[in-house]
Parts: C-alpha cells; structure tokens; sequence
C-alpha cells in the first residue's frame, strides 16, 4: 500500500490548508484514519484519528483549530487546518492508528509570516 499526502504549503499564521490523503496498491478495501506530523529534530506525533464509527481524537496543540474527516468514497481521511501556528509547521502524512503501512512522502506544511 503506497500513501500519498497532499494540500500542503507556504501560509501566513492564521490562514488555512485541507490536507489529503490518498491510498493506491492494494486489492482490498483498508482504512486510513490517522493524521501524522513530524517538524524539523523532532519525532513523528499523532496528530488526529478517527475510527470506523466516528470516534475522534486531536492531540491537544491542535484542538479547535484542526478537523479531520474521512472521505468515504476513498475510505482515506482528510484534514482542515485552520488557524495555522507557525509551531504547526512540519511534515504531514496519514496512516492507520496505529500506524500499519509504510510511509508516504508526506506533505510539507511551513507556516510563517
């Protein structure tokens, strides 16, 4: 299974960015529910999850500010950044919680002013 993240960029603080996340290789149906980040020296984190039934997680840096979805038709999810704190700048990706399947690229998210 190969993830890709997408939507990422440069913002001002403030602005707003809608990740993506998108699932190819597999014949089977998976489940992506998870939002990753990793910022410069730092170690991977959770970001956000959602289960099969709707349970929803947010680490708590990002509480109020972000939303994470699933897009049903790809079973993948998605994430609304909004707010966006230049502490928010890092590497995205998505995966399973916990995580089940190698790493995309991931999506360069920079927030500066």
């Amino acid at each position: 299974v190969q993830l890709q993240a997408s939507g990422g960029g440069l913002v001002q603080p403030g602005w707003s960015l809608r990740l993506s996340c998108t699932a190819s290789g597999s014949d089977s149906t998976i489940y992506i529910g998870a939002w990753y980040r990793q910022a410069p020296g730092k170690l991977r984190e959770l970001v956000a999850r959602i289960t099969t039934v709707g349970s929803i997680w947010y680490t708590d840096s990002v509480k109020g500010r972000f939303i994470i979805s699933i897009d049903n038709a790809k079973n993948t999810v998605a994430l609304q950044m909004n707010s966006l704190k230049p502490e928010d700048t890092a590497v995205y990706y998505c995966n399973d919680n916990p995580p089940r399947f190698s790493w995309g690229q991931g999506t360069q998210v920079t927030v500066s002013s």
